[in-house]
């Protein structure tokens, strides 16, 4: 819809919600919290799902972007937790989101001087294959020429290294997704909208108080259930229905990096040592470092990456990887995520990643932490939890295709006669079968498939399609997780100028459009 629709649609769900009831109101909107949405909007609840920010704002868009079989978690002897990431790997790869979901051999490197990891790597990668059924490509130890081949490490720095299939995706647009089927399936979904607050009747949550974080507006939501699925904020939301209530969460910062990705990258690095968090991967035509993991305190909006987060990162591969490609001045985006884990002591590193759930003395369900892989089970574990009048019947996931999803090689033909060959590669993995429609946009101005920047492959229609149909509202919107800019550290000022004209309101396409596109192009292409 052009924006002017957008904008009207907008206000049209916020009307509504001061005057109808619903069914569930579900509180935050990443990953596990949109997908909480989908599934009960897809069994026929009514469903509203609102985010204090942006879909998929927080730690949803600043993870380590695999899809993880979860071999780092035989080392706490979860195999259950295995056997169920490798299944929701495949199921996301195959059916539910497969133009999201890229393959991705992995390396997990022994570094010289480690001997005694070895024989662990050796009897991991054994485990591993027998918890995931012996399924093909198998695991294996691999020599370290046929490594050097994969990966640019250096082979003198390797003691020993094995393979494992694993695959990567876009995280912050499989949520951006999501959040499009769930109003598909009828949910009313609204960024930059809060809970402050909760109405009770015979003891329960009866209303949510709700405030427009745009404008201040507030109104009085009545809803038959709660979940909230706010992350590293539970804790908060939680204090809303109990002021009381204990701290059911502990924090930690995992941060990372993007680098200008230099060699022929045909798989990621893992280190395989005690942290098991440090990994190299070919993400979106970047180098991506990470993940530290340091116990967080504080308010999480406040967590960011500082020049120790980034010197770690880069230290712990300058003995596998080319040191002239771990630079510091090399680095052109970090970005920080705060993970939820179960309370107890010790390393972070070393806790649980399952998820954490409670029902509070109100009967909302509050849900947090697990993995991105695993979000689908995560979900329906909240809706099982739901007063009986309301739990559907029928709780395994739904297969039905996200967005996108199907009829991707159509769209590949379409963007094969009018685009170049890498940004038709490019649409294709943020896009799918949707693709087509960005592509719509170049026929009211053929500029709109100019690159938004000359140094990444984003185009000008991307922007456009951001605001018209995914509700992007601000300018990092766009940058952040419609499309690669911020990753690629292409969110210069004349790009980000350029956007400004765009949001939160534009009126007809061409002429703004090249208006925009006059005014600053030489700007973005003089900018560093």
């Amino acid at each position: 819809m052009p924006a002017s629709e957008a904008a009207e649609h907008r206000a049209n769900c916020l009307d509504r919600l001061r005057e109808e009831s619903v069914d569930l109101l579900v509180i935050g909107a990443g990953i596990i919290g949109s997908r909480v949405a989908y599934e009960a909007a897809y069994r026929g609840l009514r469903v509203v799902l609102v985010d204090a920010g942006d879909f998929g704002g927080q730690t949803s868009a600043a993870s380590s972007k695999l899809l993880h079989g979860g071999l780092r978690y035989l080392a706490t002897g979860d195999l259950r937790l295995v056997r169920e990431l490798q299944a929701e790997r495949n199921a996301l790869a195959t059916r539910i989101a497969p133009h999201l979901v890229r393959p991705l051999p992995l390396l997990l490197v022994v570094e010289r001087g480690h001997a005694r990891r070895v024989p662990q790597l050796a009897a991991a990668l054994a485990l591993y294959s027998l918890v995931s059924g012996f399924s093909r490509p198998l695991p294996r130890l691999l020599r370290r020429a046929r490594a050097a081949e994969l990966v640019p490490v250096d082979r003198t720095a390797i003691r020993a290294c094995g393979l494992i299939r694993e695959a990567c995706t876009h995280d912050a647009r499989l949520t951006l997704a999501t959040v499009r089927a769930a109003a598909r399936a009828g949910a009313v979904t609204l960024n930059y909208v809060r809970a402050i607050g909760f109405e009770r009747a015979n003891g329960r949550i009866a209303a949510s108080v709700l405030e427009d974080v745009r404008t201040g507006a507030r109104w009085t939501l009545r809803c038959g259930a709660v979940v909230s699925a706010t992350g590293p904020w539970l804790d908060s939301v939680r204090r809303l229905e109990d002021p009381r209530a204990r701290p059911l969460t502990r924090l930690s910062k995992g941060v990372h990096a993007f680098l200008p990705l230099e060699g022929e990258w045909h798989a990621g690095v893992a280190l395989f040592d005690d942290s098991r968090s440090a990994l190299a991967i070919p993400w979106q035509g970047m180098l991506l470092l990470g993940a530290t993991d340091t116990h967080f305190e504080g308010d999480p909006a406040d967590a960011a990456p500082d020049s120790a987060d980034i010197e770690a990162l880069l230290t712990a591969f300058s003995g596998v990887l080319p040191r002239d490609q771990l630079r510091p001045d090399r680095v052109v985006h970090g970005i920080a995520g705060v993970r939820v884990l179960p309370p107890g002591n010790g390393e972070t590193a070393l806790a649980s990643r399952r998820h954490v759930t409670t029902v509070g003395p109100g009967g909302m369900i509050s849900i947090a932490g697990g993995k991105l892989t695993a979000h689908r089970a995560i979900a329906l574990d909240a809706l099982r939890r739901l007063p009986a009048n309301l739990r559907p019947h029928c709780l395994s996931p739904s297969d039905e295709a996200l967005p996108g999803a199907r009829g991707r090689d159509t769209a590949a033909v379409a963007l094969q006669r009018r685009v170049d060959p890498e940004t038709a590669s490019h649409l294709l993995q943020l896009y799918g079968a949707e693709a087509t429609r960005v592509l719509a946009y170049a026929n009211s101005d053929p500029n709109a498939l100019d690159p938004i920047h000359a140094g990444g492959p984003d185009v000008w229609a991307q922007a456009l399609f951001a605001i018209d149909e995914e509700w992007a509202l601000t300018v990092e919107d766009i940058t952040s997780r419609r499309t690669t800019l911020t990753m690629r550290g292409l969110a210069v000022e004349g790009v980000c100028r350029a956007l400004g004209t765009l949001v939160p309101h534009r009126t007809e396409f061409p002429p703004l459009f090249m208006a925009a596109n006059r005014s600053v192009g030489e700007t973005i292409r003089a900018s560093p």
